[in-house]
């Protein structure tokens, strides 16, 4: 009996330690950003925001995303290097395209087929380019980036909107971040599959009435992570597609 006894134990602990998931493995694993405000965040915020991250592919998906290229609003072509830190912008209203490295500043700009090679010229215009970068890749990547530097979750409870249904509410506000910090944003995620559906704007977090609510819908998987394009309303971001290999010439040259 002892002998069998030892056996099934040994047995056990094996089985145990092979049923252990690795930390990389579990799909809530979703650090925040060095500088998200989790002292001011409610632990049911933070809760629901790790729940939307795990129904759009999960933070390992998430990371392994490479390249991402989108257009916003038909006025603007995005790619994105997400990886590097690199972005190339195609401005068609005014016939620009912006070549930059987010991480140094470092870049590119052409104007009307002309390099633009003064220093400060090119300097205010890339500094413009992140400014673009950062309102345009929202729009897309928003869901992704709820526990980023900067911000404070806040959840509201439930409520309904337009169509009857009942959602919980995410409450954004931010805090020395982005290229407007006074924003607040108000998420809409759907009770049963986690995923939002709607978002309101408010272009002042003291404002009670939001400037507009947008539909955030027509999920579809791009690589191995879920986003939302070609929406209801027809605006935000279409062309949208997600690679693993792209040439580096997108990122140095303007053709």
């Amino acid at each position: 009996m002892k002998n069998i006894y030892i056996s099934i134990m040994v047995a056990l602990i094996g089985w145990a330690c092979q049923s252990k998931p690795e930390p990389g493995d579990n799909p809530y694993n979703n650090p925040a950003a060095e500088g998200f405000n989790a002292a001011e965040s409610d632990p049911a915020a933070i809760e629901l925001a790790d729940s939307i991250m795990v129904a759009l592919g999960g933070r390992k998906n998430w990371d392994a995303t490479r390249f991402i290229s989108w257009n916003f609003f038909g006025a603007r072509d995005l790619v994105w290097d997400k990886k590097d830190g690199r972005v190339r912008i195609e401005s068609h209203r005014d016939s620009t395209t912006y070549l930059l490295n987010l991480n140094t500043m470092e870049g590119r700009v052409q104007v009307k087929g002309q390099e633009l090679t003064q220093a400060d010229s090119l300097a205010k215009m890339l500094d413009r380019a992140k400014k673009i970068w950062i309102n345009d890749s929202y729009w897309l990547v928003m869901p992704f980036k709820l526990k980023d530097s900067g911000v404070t979750l806040k959840y509201l409870g439930s409520d309904t909107l337009v169509n009857k249904q009942r959602y919980n509410v995410l409450q954004l506000t931010f805090e020395n971040v982005g290229a407007t910090p006074q924003n607040k944003y108000h998420l809409f995620v759907d009770v049963h599959d986690k995923l939002i559906r709607y978002w309101s704007y408010y272009s002042d977090a003291s404002n009670d009435s939001a400037n507009w609510t947008r539909p955030w819908d027509n999920y579809k998987k791009y690589g191995n992570i879920l986003l939302s394009a070609d929406r209801s309303d027809e605006g935000g971001p279409k062309n949208v597609k997600v690679d693993e290999a792209l040439s580096d010439d997108l990122f140095t040259k303007f053709k």
